[in-house]
């Protein structure tokens, strides 16, 4: 860190270099769908699980697994526009934003889970675990494009543009993603995101709320505050609404981790 005269300064870092060319090259209108689900009986489950001795689920494995069932009935969504084309992936690859740390700096940096539709959610969990744990490894190597950072800075720009349109990039890192930047904040909190997916979940805090249960008691519940960006050049208000109605009853419903406890609960049993 230089100091001036009454201020410092230092140098713009790679990542930020990257985020600041991205959102340049972001043209797109989106369209944000602001909501929350109530995730009571997933959280229940994730404690339940870890109670009979099984892998702690992360909450973002979770989601992403949710989302790439819903994508498998909203195939448009899992898309991009090429030329005057509109180009469908058969696979669904999601790109999930990861918090690493390298020489004490703190950045995001996107995993690409590969054919999400074939893995199960423990799977899904431990790739996603197994990033988390590559603390003081350069950037890139997440994906195997630490060459990223040899692209000058005056190149950026163009890089992304092309990025963007490319099928070959597509199917590697995916045209739709998760990012959790305010999971963890103490109060009820959403972001809106300025993203290039095609679809993009930001997944905000939990928030506690008393609602009116099935007997007519009240009774505390836990909502995870989501919102979902949609672009508007692929994806309009009413499949967007669609997809979302979709994603949120089964992100509630906690079906693969009552799966997965299941498993958990035979092996303990053998």
């Amino acid at each position: 860190m230089k100091t001036g005269r009454g201020y410092s300064k230092k140098p713009l870092d790679f990542t930020r270099k990257m985020v600041i060319a991205s959102l340049r090259n972001n043209k797109r209108n989106a369209i944000h769908c602001i909501t929350k689900v109530d995730v009571s009986e997933p959280i229940k489950l994730k404690h339940e699980i870890s109670e009979t001795g099984g892998e702690k689920i992360s909450l973002t494995a979770y989601i992403v697994k949710c989302f790439a069932e819903s994508l498998r009935a909203f195939p448009e969504m899992n898309s991009f526009i090429k030329g005057r084309n509109l180009i469908f992936l058969e696979d669904i690859n999601i790109s999930v934003m990861i918090e690493r740390e390298s020489d004490g700096v703190k950045f995001p940096e996107p995993l690409g889970l590969q054919k999400v539709q074939e893995k199960s959610l423990l799977i899904i969990h431990q790739e996603i675990k197994e990033a988390k744990a590559k603390e003081g490894e350069e950037i890139g190597n997440l994906s195997d494009s630490t060459w990223i950072k040899l692209i000058p800075g005056f190149l950026l720009n163009l890089f992304i543009k092309i990025a963007e349109r490319n099928i070959t990039m597509a199917k590697r890192y995916g045209k739709v993603a998760v990012t959790s930047v305010g999971m963890f904040s103490e109060s009820a909190t959403w972001f809106v995101p300025h993203g290039t997916a095609t679809v993009l979940l930001t997944v905000g805090s939990i928030s506690k709320e008393i609602v009116s249960g099935d007997n007519g008691e009240p009774e505390i519940r836990d909502f995870l505050n989501i919102t979902a960006s949609f672009d508007h050049e692929i994806i309009d208000g009413a499949p967007a609404a669609r997809f979302m109605t979709h994603f949120s009853n089964i992100l509630k419903r906690g079906d693969f981790l009552r799966d997965y406890l299941t498993k958990t609960d035979q092996k303990a049993d053998i």
